[in-house]
């Protein structure tokens, strides 16, 4: 954990922070565009959903495309990062396990994040086709 120290009092850092730069900041900053893009367009769509249908639907469907994109660079990060925790297993011969394990650890906060992404965006296309009428 991070701490910052003002005026010898210590103020907790978001630990949500720490994970996120774990995670790689790339991949998951991408990750991050995905949902905020969803949150937008579930917004938007909610915004047009008595005044134009058709805007409604097509944000329905953005919102739809960003979740699962953020999905697969999930995933696809997820795999990069066990290709990079074996070859460094494979590099050093007979790894320590906490070694492997913080490996493996990393490497999966960015697949966590994408679902929580597409989970999100889920939450709000289940909520939103409800309240459509066609």
């Amino acid at each position: 954990m991070t701490y910052l120290s003002i005026t010898s009092t210590q103020l907790f850092v978001n630990p949500f922070v720490d994970r996120f730069t774990e995670g790689g900041f790339f991949m998951m900053t991408l990750i991050l565009i995905c949902l905020l893009l969803s949150i937008v367009f579930l917004i938007k769509g909610f915004i047009n959903l008595n005044k134009d249908k058709a805007i409604s639907k097509k944000m329905l469907r953005l919102t739809n495309d960003s979740s699962l994109l953020g999905l697969v660079i999930g995933f696809f990060a997820s795999i990069l990062g066990l290709i990079t925790a074996f070859d460094s297993v494979e590099a050093m011969g007979n790894p320590d396990p906490a070694i492997f394990a913080g490996g493996l650890k990393v490497s999966l906060l960015t697949a966590t994040f994408g679902l929580f992404t597409f989970i999100i965006a889920r939450i709000g296309i289940l909520v939103l086709k409800g309240l459509q009428k066609d």
